[in-house]
């Protein structure tokens, strides 16, 4: 078996710390107990980008339970537990390209060593596997069946792809499930986003001018967290309608160039390219700490920060100071990559228990109807969306109502009134 990780020493801290995480993940083990059964997904080839983590090798085993051939490389270099990419290979025999900190050039090449599989179903976090396959891998688009899509910053492109007519076939937008960016978006990107920070820099939040560049779902998940923890929170946007309800959340509202002046911490969620640039780094203040939440490390203009310092060094690990010409330092996390996973472990297992359970039953479902998709982004359908809130209530110990005949008998009719 081919891998390229960077220790199967690491392997037994992996195992025991996937473990922990299955623990927390009622609602995949379910799916998987019944995929070793059914092998829905027998003598499927399924290439997988994703962030290596615990919850992720949770998915992975339980695609291998269900029958598939399963291969996977990072979605983003800084993301990958090490000691999980090695249990992951020593213990499940799944091969696993992926290795922190790797070099952009390294990055790719994984990714073209997934690709060697030949897919039939492409998992992805972020689309660069499927751009990947559409611009330097076409001879081998002719055996993928259908793909799905983990995160926002994915489906904008892909439906972009769909747009133009590029799109050579189906995806499934996992991140679209209410049962995903509801939960995974928000509590998931809140909790986690805050837990990078606070490891990286050791920073009291409270009392704090804490800046939060976009208010979709990510947005307000970091903002109503930095607020729980004490922080004056500002919230920029472009958006009329997010920035009205930013306000009537209680935030303040404001542009990047008002905030920057005031700001001690900011955090990019948009996904949108330099959000935080040139202009915005020349009135900061003396301490500023800059990091992004976003998929890609583009939001935040770094090669502007660069242009404009004098020096720079690593103060601390994932805390890269730049002391600007005027000798204001203003310190970037993470590589101004996703700092939830550069720094932290990424989202708690119990919120990617939904998002994963998603991505099961998406490639489950493509393989039972994906011949009668067309080339285009779909949402995940409505009946496995409820159902996994379903499974995860009753695994939460929690009890519904349910609507008596007479109430269905009301809604659907129109002569009732008062």
């Amino acid at each position: 078996m081919d891998y390229d990780i960077k220790d199967i020493n690491l392997a037994d801290k992996g195992r025991l710390r996937i473990e922990w995480a299955e623990q927390n993940m009622p609602v995949l083990r379910l799916i998987r107990n019944r995929f070793k059964k059914e092998k829905p997904l027998k003598g499927v080839r399924l290439s997988a980008c994703l962030h290596v983590t615990t919850e992720t090798a949770c998915l992975a085993e339980a695609l291998k339970e269900g029958g598939a051939d399963v291969v996977l490389c990072a979605s983003n270099p800084l993301s990958t537990q090490d000691d999980v990419a090695a249990s992951l290979v020593k213990y499940l025999d799944i091969p696993v390209f992926a290795i922190k900190g790797e070099d952009y050039e390294t990055y790719y090449k994984h990714i073209y060593a997934v690709l060697d599989l030949n897919p039939n179903i492409t998992m992805d976090d972020g689309a660069d596997l499927v751009s990947i396959l559409h611009s330097k891998k076409r001879s081998l688009l002719s055996s993928v069946v259908g793909g799905t899509e983990e995160t926002t910053t994915g489906v904008v492109r892909l439906k972009s792809m769909a747009d133009k007519g590029v799109l050579m076939y189906p995806i499934i937008a996992v991140n679209d499930a209410m049962t995903k960016h509801l939960f995974d978006n928000r509590y998931g990107t809140g909790q986690s986003t805050l837990d990078g920070i606070t490891r990286a820099t050791n920073r009291l939040i409270a009392g704090t001018v804490f800046v939060v560049s976009g208010y979709g779902w990510c947005g307000k998940g970091v903002a109503m967290r930095a607020k729980g923890l004490g922080a004056d929170v500002v919230v920029t946007e472009i958006d009329p309608l997010k920035a009205l309800e930013a306000v009537m959340d209680g935030f303040r509202v404001m542009p990047m160039s008002n905030a920057a002046k005031i700001g001690d911490f900011f955090v990019t969620v948009t996904g949108d390219i330099s959000v935080i640039r040139e202009e915005h780094f020349k009135t900061m203040k003396n301490g500023a700490i800059v990091c992004n939440s976003g998929h890609f490390n583009v939001e935040i203009d770094i090669p502007a920060l660069k242009k404009l310092s004098k020096k720079r060094r690593m103060i601390r690990e994932f805390v890269e100071e730049y002391t600007l010409k005027d000798g204001r330092r203003i310190n970037l996390l993470g590589e101004g990559r996703l700092i939830n996973l550069a720094a932290a472990e990424g989202h708690p297992s119990s919120v990617m228990d939904m998002s994963f359970a998603n991505q099961a039953l998406s490639a489950e479902y493509i393989m039972e109807g994906g011949g009668e998709l067309e080339r285009d982004v779909y949402p995940v359908p409505e009946e496995i969306d409820r159902n996994i809130a379903k499974l995860k209530l009753a695994a939460m110990g929690i009890k519904i109502d349910r609507l008596t005949k007479e109430q269905l008998k009301y809604l659907a009719s129109w002569e009732m009134g008062t």
